[in-house]
C-alpha cells in the first residue's frame, strides 16, 4: 500500500515554464518533521506504486498526478488543474 502525503510547499526554479518550474516539494509529516524530495523522485515513487500525494485547498483534497508537456517532460500536476500545475505553484516555497 501506498503511502498518501499531502504536499504543503514547493521549491521553485527560475524558470518561466510552468512545466519545468518545480525542482522538489514538501511538508510536514505526522511527526512534525519537515520533508523535501526532487520532483523526479516523487514522479518515480508515484510510478512504483510507493507514494500518492495530494494538497489540501479550500479543505479539498486534490490528488497529484503524473503529467506530459507538450515536449514530453513529465511533471506533477492537481488532477483539478488545466495543463499547467497551477494549484502546486500556488503553495508556498518550502524553507
Amino acid at each position: 500500500m501506498s503511502d498518501y502525503i499531502e504536499i504543503q510547499c514547493v521549491q521553485k526554479s527560475d524558470r518561466n515554464n510552468p512545466y519545468e518550474r518545480i525542482l522538489s516539494i514538501g511538508g510536514v509529516d505526522p511527526d512534525g518533521k519537515p520533508w523535501k524530495m526532487s520532483e523526479g523522485f516523487a514522479i518515480d515513487g508515484i510510478k512504483n506504486g510507493r507514494y500518492r500525494f495530494y494538497v489540501n485547498l479550500g479543505g479539498k483534497s486534490l490528488d497529484i498526478i503524473i503529467a506530459k508537456s507538450p515536449h514530453g517532460h513529465e511533471y506533477l500536476k492537481t488532477h483539478a488543474d488545466g495543463e499547467e500545475p497551477t494549484n502546486l505553484l500556488r503553495l508556498p516555497e518550502c524553507p
